[in-house]
């Protein structure tokens, strides 16, 4: 039987965080999916086709990972591409409370699915979409928390 796991968000833009954790996650499943959440009460600064793009540019042709986007519950995506585990990374503790209730709803809803949390390498522990966005906006160096290809959409993006 194939593991598979999904490891969902937003990725707006993804970062050298979400890298490391989507490499990690080959030792825990064979397959795993990518799954960039459409949310409607979000305003992202990249599309989903644009974000899916920047994933697999930064993973390259890993074939046991893949890449979709999915709207509405995670439980339902999982059930239809028959995923039995989801990552999550947590950063600091505060990532814990809502990772944890978001985790205990998930299984209320699907039993058989697991969430299993992953801890970034102690060097990306600080980093975050948002904080990049922010440090982008403002013409920061952003080489070394994105992928080349990352950085120069964020630069497009806000201008530069």
């Amino acid at each position: 039987m194939t593991r598979i796991a999904i490891y969902p968000g937003s990725f707006d833009p993804p970062t050298r965080g979400h890298e490391d954790l989507i490499r990690r996650s080959l030792a825990l499943a064979d397959r795993v999916i990518v799954a960039v959440a459409v949310n409607p009460l979000k305003q992202p600064l990249f599309t989903v086709a644009e974000r899916l793009a920047m994933l697999q540019a930064a993973i390259g042709d890993e074939p046991r990972v893949n890449y979709q986007s999915f709207d509405g519950l995670l439980v339902e995506f999982a059930r239809q591409v028959g995923a039995t585990i989801v990552v999550r990374g947590l950063r600091a503790v505060s990532d814990f409370e809502y990772e944890f209730q978001m985790a205990l709803m998930n299984r209320q809803l699907h039993p058989s699915l697991e969430t299993v949390f992953l801890v970034p390498a102690l060097e990306l522990t600080y980093l975050s979409s948002s904080l990049v966005r922010e440090v982008a906006r403002f013409g920061g160096d952003v080489s070394a928390l994105v992928q080349p290809g990352v950085a120069e959409a964020l630069a497009r993006r806000y201008g530069r």
